[in-house]
């Protein structure tokens, strides 16, 4: 795995710990779908930490796992509201599918050294 840093600054020791917390807050909402207050958590991190990711390839994972966060958040509340015209199943559904897609596919090219792409 060849993990690129963007900042010459960023020690070895920095980027393989900034590694493993991206994996872990991977693993946070990956565990959201079976205990819902990991996800807080993992959000929490994103937002303390996310400076210290600046300049790294961790730094598209972040913003990548906050766009997740916030976008499944309000897909949840589009589809809870909608339950009522029966919607609301359809929506809770797709979110669900895309809020797996988008962990799989930031663990998988986590996994890989890759960055997250930019406009997504």
């Amino acid at each position: 795995m060849n993990d690129v840093t963007l900042g010459a600054d960023v020690s070895a020791e920095r980027l393989a710990s900034l590694k493993q917390l991206t994996m872990v807050t991977y693993i946070l909402y990956a565990l959201s779908a079976f205990v819902g207050l990991t996800a807080i958590v993992a959000i929490i991190i994103n937002y303390v930490k996310r400076e210290e990711t600046a300049g790294t390839i961790y730094e598209s994972h972040f913003t990548w796992q906050i766009r997740t966060f916030w976008f499944s958040l309000l897909w949840a509340v589009v589809g809870f509201v909608t339950l009522v015209v029966g919607v609301g199943f359809v929506v809770l559904a797709a979110d669900s599918i895309w809020v797996i897609y988008r962990i799989v596919k930031g663990f998988l090219n986590w996994n890989d050294g890759k960055p997250m792409p930019v406009k997504a």
